[in-house]
Order: structure tokens, then C-alpha cells, then sequence
């Protein structure tokens, strides 16, 4: 599964990755770098696994795979999430990176705007089977309207409700909830004796904002205009953002301490057995790795205000999942295609995407038994249904950034005690937005 991206992405500027061109040399004809280096190729992939160990036992055996049908040797580096994206920036500035490399699909136009990543054209997509490969909902998610994308979609995932069976059954609880209402209902019958109803990443600013984005299309807000100006304070996104706050600080079935997790703690509780629910992406895998038996967790789709999930304001999961991007400056251009290629084969698709309890962003693999049970229906019907993509907007990572530490504060006001108000919440937005680029 997909790691949570730790809060160190709030110290990216987004200055760095506007101030970034196109690095390196190579051929600008063709939108793509040389071919000095056509027998290796370096690749950073992001920390899926429960740890880089895990993560080097998946990926090795496919590169060693790849180099034989190719010859073509793949030097592999994963990088945990916390690190990612300053490592990236930082290599968008030097042209000091890899030649390829996985990206989170939120960060696809931001780094689009750098102007660093080889742009995937007719042409580009042609050589690895064509864009209709993809399904539609991993393909919005690759950069922005109107310009051809920046990455190709590697790995698909989406939000969830897991629950502890055995919590919920002690506590007279027969279903998961489908509305918020019932979420908080059951929640305040599972939170006692040192128990609680749910989990949260408060520390964390990505997870933040895959948590309010969610609320603010259930109340029919947006963050962004449709031209791309931010718009935090709007009375939905108010109200969208205290919602999810006042699971800590009004209906008390968040643990206080939740406001400081940044690096899977409610993952670690809710296998532990110390929380009932958790709101997560793939997690299947890493509950396994942390001794939880399938017997002992659901999984349901995640809430919404009321009825159930669809279209619209019943958006209930932003458009997760990991992206594979190629620098422009590659002395291997088309040895990355290769790979990229490769990767994205049906037959590869249906062994990384087992691996990590992930969904295949590639049509034809998603046809596999292996993504149509308990731990992947959820989220597979979820992505096909009711998840949104995030902005694509060049101003994604500071929106991260701004707004994600806006709810961290507004959490640890409420995990203080103090009091989180809707005037609060439109003050700390307000302070968010001025943050922001002007236009």
C-alpha cells in the first residue's frame, strides 16, 4: 500500500517547483533527453510496501525481469514519503535526478508546471499501448486539463472504511456506517475505556487534505475556482473543514493524541486493536504486516452526508495512487519508455498491484479474481463510482501545504482543549489563502 506522506512535505515552497525549468540536455525535438546511456537506467520508486525492505523484495525480482528481456539494468532506489518530494523538487532545480521515477498523482501538475517531466503525448502513449489502456478516473489525475499529461498511472487506490469486527460487535454494532451521522453515533458507543472510535494522521498535511477534500465535495465546495484561483473560505469549505475537525474536538471519537500522528500511528492503533475505524487506502496489506488476521477487519465504503455514495456531492474518496513520470533530461530516453512500458503491462500491472492491495490503474488487468475481493471491491467500485481527483492545478503542493497545516493547527487546538469555532476555522483558511501565490 501506498504510505502516508509524512508532514516534512509542508517545508516544499512552492516557489521551488515554479522556479524549476526543464533541465539538462538532450534532444528538445522530441520533448524528450538523449540516448548516451542506453544500457542503464536509475529509477526512484515511492515506499508502497510496509517498509523499503518489503518494497526492494517486490521490485527486484521485476527489474531483474526487465534487464533479461532488454538488457537494460535498472538501478533502484526507494524513497519513503516523507522525502519524496523535496527530493524531487531538489532534482527538478539540479537536474541531478533520475530517469525515472514514481510521483504521487496529487503532485502531477505542480510538477507539470515545473516543466521537468517529459510531457506524454500522442506519440509517447502510443509506445506503450495507447492512452485508452488506462481507465478514466487514474488518467485525471496525471496533470492538467488541456495539456498532455505529465506521468502515466502506475498504481490506482482509494479511500475506505476499515473496521475492527470484534469491537463492533462488543458494542453492538451489526453494520459499518454509510453516513457521517452514523460513523459519529457508533463512534461515541465504541469510545471507552481508553478505546476510540477512529482513527486520524493529524500531523500529516497530505493526509489532511485527502480527508477535507472529501468533506468540501460533500458539502459542494471546491478549494479552487474553475480558472484556478484559490477559494478556501467559501461557506462549503467552512464548513466542510470543521466537520472533520469536530470528529476530535466536538463529537470526541478521535483520540486527542491523533493531532501529533504523522507516520501511520492510526494504522499501528487500529491494528492494535485501540481504535474501531479507520479511514485509509490499500491498507489490507499492512494490516497483515502488522499481525491483524482478514478475519478481524471489514472494509465498507467510506461515508457520505446522506444516502450513498455516487456521483456528485456523494463523493466519498479523493482519486488516490501513484504515477510513473520520466525526467526530461534521461541519457535513456528510449530505454525509459521501455521500462515505463514494462511496468505498465498488463501482466506486470496484475503482480505490483497484488503485491501492494492497490488497483490496477491498466483496464485489462483489473479483469484479475485478485481485484475483486473483500480487500480490493471497496475500492475498486469506489474509484469506478465516487472518488474525485484533487485539483490539478499548478498550485497543488502549496494548497497541500497551506490548507493541510491549517487543519493540523485547528486538530491540535482541539486536542488542547481549545475551542474550534466557525470563525476559527475561516480565520485559520483566510490565514491559508493569503499564503498562497498571487495570480
Amino acid at each position: 500500500m501506498r504510505r502516508i506522506r509524512a508532514a516534512a512535505i509542508g517545508a516544499v515552497t512552492l516557489s521551488l517547483a515554479l522556479a524549476a525549468s526543464a533541465c539538462g540536455g538532450g534532444s528538445s525535438t522530441d520533448g524528450g533527453g538523449s540516448n548516451d546511456s542506453p544500457k542503464t537506467l536509475t529509477y526512484w520508486a515511492s515506499n508502497q510496501g510496509a517498509s523499503i525492505t518489503v518494497d526492494k523484495k517486490v521490485l527486484k525480482p521485476e527489474l531483474d525481469k526487465f534487464e533479461k528481456q532488454t538488457g537494460i539494468r535498472v538501478k533502484l532506489e526507494v524513497i519513503p514519503w516523507s522525502e519524496l518530494l523535496n527530493r524531487i523538487l531538489t532534482a527538478t532545480t539540479s537536474g541531478q535526478g533520475p530517469d525515472v521515477l514514481n510521483i504521487g498523482n496529487t503532485w502531477s501538475a505542480s510538477l507539470q508546471a515545473s516543466g521537468a517531466l517529459l510531457p506524454w503525448d500522442t506519440k509517447n502513449f502510443g509506445s506503450i499501448g495507447g492512452k485508452d489502456r488506462f481507465v478514466d478516473s487514474a488518467l485525471g489525475s496525471t496533470g492538467a486539463q488541456g495539456e498532455d499529461p505529465a506521468a502515466v498511472p502506475l498504481y490506482s487506490m482509494a479511500y475506505a472504511l476499515y473496521y475492527n469486527k470484534k469491537m463492533f460487535a462488543d458494542a453492538g454494532i451489526s453494520k459499518p456506517p454509510a453516513t457521517w451521522d452514523e460513523l459519529v453515533a457508533d463512534g461515541k458507543k465504541l469510545s471507552k475505556d481508553g478505546k476510540w472510535g477512529l482513527g486520524a494522521e493529524g500531523a500529516n498535511l497530505s493526509e489532511n487534505i485527502h480527508q477535507v477534500f472529501v468533506f468540501a465535495k460533500q458539502h459542494g465546495a471546491d478549494f479552487f475556482t474553475a480558472d484556478g484561483k484559490p477559494d478556501f473560505t467559501s461557506e462549503g469549505a467552512v464548513a466542510a473543514i470543521k466537520q472533520y475537525v469536530d470528529l476530535m474536538a466536538k463529537d470526541k471519537i478521535i483520540a486527542p493524541g491523533n493531532a501529533e500522528y504523522a507516520q501511520n500511528q492510526s494504522l499501528s492503533d487500529f491494528a492494535k486493536g485501540k481504535t474501531a475505524m479507520v479511514l485509509w487506502q490499500t491498507a489490507s496489506a499492512t494490516l497483515a504486516s502488522l499481525g491483524m488476521k482478514d478475519d478481524d477487519w471489514g472494509v465498507a465504503p467510506a461515508p457520505v452526508r446522506s444516502g450513498t455514495p455516487g456521483s456528485g456531492t456523494s463523493v466519498n474518496s479523493m482519486v488516490a495512487g501513484i504515477n510513473l513520470a520520466v525526467f526530461k533530461n534521461t541519457d535513456n530516453h528510449d530505454g525509459a519508455l521501455k521500462f515505463v512500458k514494462f511496468m505498465t503491462s498488463d501482466a506486470e500491472q496484475k503482480i505490483l498491484n497484488k503485491a501492494y492491495g492497490s488497483i490496477p490503474p491498466v483496464k485489462a488487468a483489473q479483469s484479475d479474481p485478485a481485484f475483486n475481493t473483500k480487500a480490493t471491491a471497496a475500492l475498486r467500485d469506489t474509484l469506478a463510482k465516487s472518488a474525485a481527483a484533487l485539483p490539478q492545478v499548478a498550485d497543488e503542493s502549496q494548497f497541500e501545504t497551506s490548507v493541510g497545516t491549517a487543519v493540523k493547527e485547528l486538530l491540535a487546538d482541539a486536542a488542547g482543549g481549545r475551542p474550534v469555532t466557525t470563525e476559527s476555522v475561516k480565520a485559520k483558511l483566510e490565514k491559508a489563502q493569503q499564503q498562497m501565490p498571487a495570480k
